[in-house]
């Protein structure tokens, strides 16, 4: 009972109050009549002893927030594990590269320039020694000012290597692209596996495969191929395939009749034998029409010497001898002879290939000093 509560009872029976307590003092009759009936719950038993009941010892606040410590620690040291991991994978992050490149839209897909990837119609920049590559479901283009532009289409592997006044190069991997290069003429290359395609003033299309393997076909202009001292030039209309190892084949037009084109691509790439050679030969050149003649211009520094009278027969039959040509200059292969018989047919002044020649004959030199 309450100190407070006693003094009320106190207060409330005045002195009989003490009565309650000790019995001292005059009883008030309502506290007898209580004490009567409540008198059969007396315990008239021992007083039962109860153990003693000890007080739980509860450790201080500190102690309490000190005791999951271990716990907080381990979990201190993951976090500054991975704080640290995290600084040292950014800091091993490639530098951002900025320089030169060409502007790059998605059209459709993920294209990715090196790690990033580009959803729908957004933008990057491809700089030099940077990939692009699409996959079966993505597409780019590519544009640059005073250069031209590039579409990419799925599944093709690019990387940039150079980008200056004076040359814009890439490296077709695999895949395919379509260009279209205002640029002056040879100033935009593209390297192939086979081969090293290098634009004219044009538009064409090149593609390569898995194994290297590569065809290039002009719309517009003309393209040059090229591998070691092997050539072959391309104007519009016209392709050209090319294989590892061997170079650019023969230049022929995709109009040609079908077993001109079949024997063509066996000389170039498949007849192992004197006797198959002869022999796909004298399809090509009997089916060969006026447009041909780019074919059997190409074939004459091709051929064996012992066939190469039967060539010049059969193109000076199709597009006759230039003035200044000789049909002796031409059988020795005198090039100036066969850049003029070249000129006469029509597809465009070789004379550009031969100074781009002289220019990258010289970029070389000075690059190799």
């Amino acid at each position: 009972m309450g100190i407070e509560h006693e003094r009320k009872l106190r207060e409330r029976f005045g002195g009989q109050g003490d009565y309650l307590w000790d019995k001292s003092g005059e009883p008030d009759a309502e506290i007898q009549r209580l004490e009567k009936h409540l008198s059969k719950f007396q315990h008239r038993g021992p007083a039962p002893i109860f153990p003693e009941i000890v007080p739980e010892k509860r450790a201080p606040f500190f102690c309490a927030w000190l005791h999951p410590v271990p716990v907080l620690a381990a979990t201190a040291t993951v976090l500054v594990a991975i704080v640290v991991t995290l600084g040292l994978l950014r800091s091993n992050r490639p530098t951002p590269v900025s320089g030169p490149g060409w502007d790059v839209l998605s059209l459709g897909g993920a294209p990715r320039i090196g790690q990033r990837s580009l959803g729908p119609n957004k933008s990057g920049v491809f700089h030099i020694g940077q990939t692009l590559e699409t996959d079966s479901q993505s597409r780019a283009s590519l544009s640059a000012e005073n250069v031209g532009e590039i579409e990419v289409e799925p599944g093709t592997r690019l990387r940039l290597l150079n980008m200056g006044q004076d040359l814009e190069r890439v490296a077709l991997d695999r895949g395919m692209i379509h260009a279209r290069i205002w640029a002056p003429p040879g100033h935009f290359v593209v390297d192939t596996p086979s081969a090293m395609t290098v634009d004219l003033g044009c538009a064409y299309t090149l593609q390569v495969d898995n194994s290297g393997a590569g065809l290039v076909r002009t719309t517009m202009g003309w393209v040059g191929f090229k591998l070691d001292g092997h050539e072959s030039f391309i104007p519009a209309g016209a392709a050209c395939a090319t294989r590892p190892k061997v170079g650019p084949g023969t230049p022929y037009f995709e109009d040609g009749s079908t077993k001109f084109r079949a024997a063509l691509a066996r000389w170039d790439f498949e007849d192992v034998t004197a006797q198959q050679r002869v022999g796909d030969l004298d399809i090509v050149l009997s089916e060969a029409r006026r447009q041909d003649a780019l074919t059997l211009w190409h074939l004459l520094s091709r051929v064996d010497s012992g066939q190469r009278a039967m060539v010049f027969d059969r193109l000076s039959a199709l597009a006759p001898l230039p003035a200044g040509a000789t049909r002796e200059g031409v059988l020795r292969l005198d090039q100036p002879m066969l850049d003029l018989w070249w000129n006469s047919l029509g597809f465009d002044d070789i004379t550009v290939w031969r100074h781009w020649e002289r220019a990258w004959a010289a970029t070389a030199s000075s690059s190799e000093k």
